[in-house]
């Protein structure tokens, strides 16, 4: 398979803190990807800085073989590289519906769009009850579920997940990850997730990076690493 996002030798700071030293990873084509982590780790930052709202001051950032560290975080949705950021940021002012045609905002085919909108009323058949309710007045589970929804209207070619479990009760949060492996079986949708929850993630994740203070220290399968003696002490709590 082909590498669809690779990171070379990335840093980034604030302001005189490094935040990441020397990420380099890769994402293939049709693969899940997770980075897991304790807080602080750089998971985030990583995400931030691929989608250029933190800026690299070292390394690369390519996407389809092009490269993406100078382009701004609106131009990527374009590129076919959407985020769902951490706490969902939604547009609160906004119905469901609303939601989700702002994030079909830079499609012009109409047909297509009604169809994904009947896909993602399946997925979450909630929004569809709720698709005149304003975002704001949605519950936690509900207002993640519609930020997913919000970036799968924009048929993305690589999803970018930022803590989708985060605050979630676990009913709600397997719900998520469900979603998650679907759109990328049934889409051939590319995934790449950082989330805390580590043991979720390895279940749902083809590879996995480990990231500690701002620096890969581990990459392997997630089958592997799930069953990784330390991994499983330091992350899994076994």
């Amino acid at each position: 398979m082909a590498a669809i996002l690779e990171l070379e030798g990335v840093c980034a700071h604030y302001g005189r803190i490094q935040a990441l030293r020397d990420v380099s990873l890769r994402v293939e084509e049709g693969e899940v990807v997770t980075i897991i982590g304790a807080n602080g780790a750089g998971k985030s930052t990583t995400l931030m800085t691929i989608c250029g709202i933190v800026r690299a001051t070292a390394g690369e950032v390519r996407y389809a073989g092009e490269s993406i560290r100078d382009k701004r975080p609106d131009q990527l949705p374009a590129l076919g590289l959407c985020q769902v950021p951490e706490g969902r940021r939604i547009f609160p002012r906004l119905t469901v519906q609303e939601n989700l045609d702002m994030g079909a905002f830079l499609r012009r085919d109409a047909d297509e769009i009604e169809a994904d909108l009947g896909m993602v009323f399946r997925l979450f058949p909630v929004l569809h009850e709720r698709r005149k309710q304003h975002g704001g007045t949605l519950s936690g589970g509900e207002q993640q579920m519609l930020a997913i929804a919000r970036a799968l209207m924009g048929r993305p070619r690589m999803l970018l997940l930022d803590e989708p479990s985060l605050g979630l009760s676990p009913m709600i949060s397997q719900h998520i990850f469900r979603i998650i492996r679907n759109v990328n079986e049934e889409r051939g949708m590319t995934v790449l997730l950082v989330e805390q929850n580590a043991n979720m993630a390895l279940k749902l994740a083809d590879r996995a990076y480990v990231m500690e203070t701002g620096a890969v220290v581990m990459e392997d399968d997630a089958a592997a690493l799930r069953e990784n003696a330390d991994i499983r002490k330091a992350y899994l709590g076994q």
